[in-house]
């Protein structure tokens, strides 16, 4: 059987025909690797280069090489972090013509790192704690969209650093599962095998003294399962709110927010009598808020006014008459942003004396007002409204801030 590569781009297949596909992997010559640090695999893998660019190449039977190459481009289309398969090499034999097993090929991960061999390196345990958190992000994103990964491990994730916050990455997919959604009990598996392999990975480094002394290697496996089940809870739960109960979305949005997680967007939808609101939060990456806000609406922000507004483009938009996300001929959202920023925003923010404002910014101003709409509901148990918090903000909260920030003149 002559060689074949199966790529996903043409001009892979000509950077890959440099490679010595008739060595076995772990016979490759140095000159063609690159030594990158790799977790703990069943299978030969090898980092190599090819052009420019830096690839992961694993060996292993065809079938399974074909069906991994498969799932990772489905995880792909889906959005999910993972890494890119770039090929399937088959039909490859020695010089002397003996049969060699097919290899895999994806791009190496800029940057990133095997999450196995980032704990070698002694992590404080507030470190660790991040990554935890950044792995049950990716098993929640991974089984809503209906893959039970089957091999979660220390070895099988990549690490890389995201605006400040660690995103992983699946790295190996060759035991996962795609289906249209997944039972609790597959979900419970998943994430217990998870547990298991954590908890053996972290035993092996603790008997070879590279883990952290204070963190007990049982208790941190169980870490995953606890943070994965309070993410999932979260997210999944739909809430119905009455009518004039808008602080219950953001004190929904605080909670994901005190567990360390981010939001992505809401959908809100107005039930068929008018008077409940329904939406589900997503976890995003780190900078999110900053480049959606920007992108929709012009105004550059910090991330934390970002998501405020965010927050509050979103529920104006769900009672909007032109608002129907996913059809063609509903409004834009850009459309509804730029309405959003003429009719409600600028105005809002014209409303606070020019004399009164101080050194604050209009996005700040903003989100200064969105957190006292929030903080006089809470207390009245029920949405007072913007107008209301605008004039209520102007009265009591502005002379007091102003007099706490002027300096007192000398007798």
């Amino acid at each position: 059987m002559a060689l074949q590569i199966s790529a996903t781009t043409p001009e892979h297949p000509a950077l890959l025909l440099e490679l010595p596909w008739d060595v076995p992997l772990e016979e490759w010559p140095e000159e063609v690797l690159v030594p990158l640090p790799r977790g703990i695999s069943r299978h030969v893998v090898r980092y190599a280069r090819a052009g420019d660019e830096v690839i992961a190449v694993k060996e292993l039977a065809e079938r399974p090489a074909l069906r991994e190459y498969e799932l990772l481009r489905d995880l792909d289309r889906l959005g999910i972090p993972a890494v890119d398969p770039l090929a399937v090499v088959t039909g490859r034999t020695t010089e002397a013509g003996e049969p060699l097993e097919s290899v895999l090929v994806t791009r190496h991960l800029g940057g990133s790192q095997p999450y196995r061999s980032m704990f070698e390196t002694t992590m404080r345990p507030a470190t660790m704690h991040r990554l935890m958190d950044a792995l049950a992000v990716l098993l929640v994103r991974l089984h809503l969209a209906g893959f039970a990964w089957g091999d979660c491990s220390l070895s099988n994730t990549l690490f890389r650093r995201d605006a400040g916050a660690y995103a992983a990455y699946l790295v190996d997919a060759e035991t996962g599962d795609l289906h249209p959604q997944l039972s609790p009990g597959q979900r419970e598996y998943d994430v217990d095998l998870a547990r298991v392999n954590i908890s053996g990975e972290l035993l092996d480094l603790e008997a070879s003294g590279a883990l952290h002394p204070s963190i007990d290697a049982i208790e941190f496996g169980q870490e995953i399962y606890r943070r994965y089940g309070e993410l999932w809870e979260e997210l999944t739960r739909t809430s119905v709110y009455p009518a004039g109960k808008y602080h219950y979305i953001e004190r929904r949005i605080r909670r994901l927010n005190e567990l360390g997680f981010d939001v992505a967007e809401m959908q809100i939808e107005h039930s068929s009598n008018g008077d409940t609101v329904t939406f589900v939060p997503k976890v995003v990456d780190a900078g999110h808020h900053q480049r959606q806000l920007l992108r929709l609406t012009g105004l550059d922000t910090e991330e934390n006014q970002a998501r405020r507004l965010l927050s509050d483009l979103e529920s104006w938009m769900a009672t909007q008459d032109d608002y129907a996300p996913g059809d063609p001929l509903a409004a834009r959202p850009e459309v509804l942003a730029h309405r959003w920023v003429r009719d409600v925003f600028r105005p809002t923010v014209r409303e606070v004396p020019l004399e009164l404002r101080g050194q604050m910014d209009p996005a700040e101003i903003y989100h200064e007002l969105l957190e006292h709409r929030w903080y006089l509901s809470e207390r009245a148990q029920h949405d007072i409204g913007l107008d209301t918090a605008v004039q209520d903000y102007i009265k009591n909260i502005l002379p007091k801030a102003r007099e706490t920030l002027e300096p007192t003149l000398p007798e």
